[in-house]
């Protein structure tokens, strides 16, 4: 599986499920059934991969101005519905996360930014369909700690100042 196809799945999935993340989840593991074993363990390293490279200071920064808040679990599943967004959101967000106030159409906060179950799709239709548990994926080990320069991402001055767009659209 090529990064297109990757990005293909993920698209397809996400408009069939209208935006709702968890419905989206469900039908990413329909989906990936519907691939051999070897080409969902593909879809998971795609997965994996975009999912450390945005393991991001800024991101997170950007995360809690979004989501009022980010614990390193809710960051996790925000950078799982990141991915599940789309190439075009996930890469504009990686080069600069304030772009997110205009590359997200829609956000409720009851529903979005929490994207955990696309986070374990590849797991689930890979044991459904083997009956084993995914192995290994061989990639290199996750960073462990964000990339980027530090920075407290519970400071509203610090979040506002370097997310002004995010701030004017989800905290004023």
């Amino acid at each position: 599986m090529d990064e297109t196809e990757f990005w293909e799945i993920v698209d397809e999935t996400r408009a069939a499920a209208g935006g709702d993340v968890e419905d989206q989840a469900d039908l990413l593991v329909e989906r990936l059934m519907r691939l051999d074993p070897d080409r969902v363990l593909d879809f998971a390293r795609h997965f994996e991969v975009r999912y450390n490279r945005a393991y991001l200071w800024d991101l997170w920064g950007a995360a809690s101005v979004i989501l009022g808040g980010a614990s390193d679990d809710a960051f996790d599943y925000f950078r799982c519905w990141l991915i599940g967004q789309g190439r075009e959101v996930f890469e504009g967000a990686l080069h600069d996360p304030d772009r997110l106030a205009t590359l997200l159409d829609d956000f409720d906060e009851e529903v979005d930014g929490d994207g955990e179950d696309l986070g374990f799709a590849a797991d689930e239709a890979y044991e459904q369909l083997t009956g084993a548990r995914m192995p290994d994926l061989a990639l290199p080990p996750a960073p462990a700690e964000p990339q980027g320069t530090s920075f407290d991402p519970e400071d509203d001055a610090v979040l506002e100042d370097r997310f002004p767009a995010l701030w004017e659209r989800f905290r004023s």
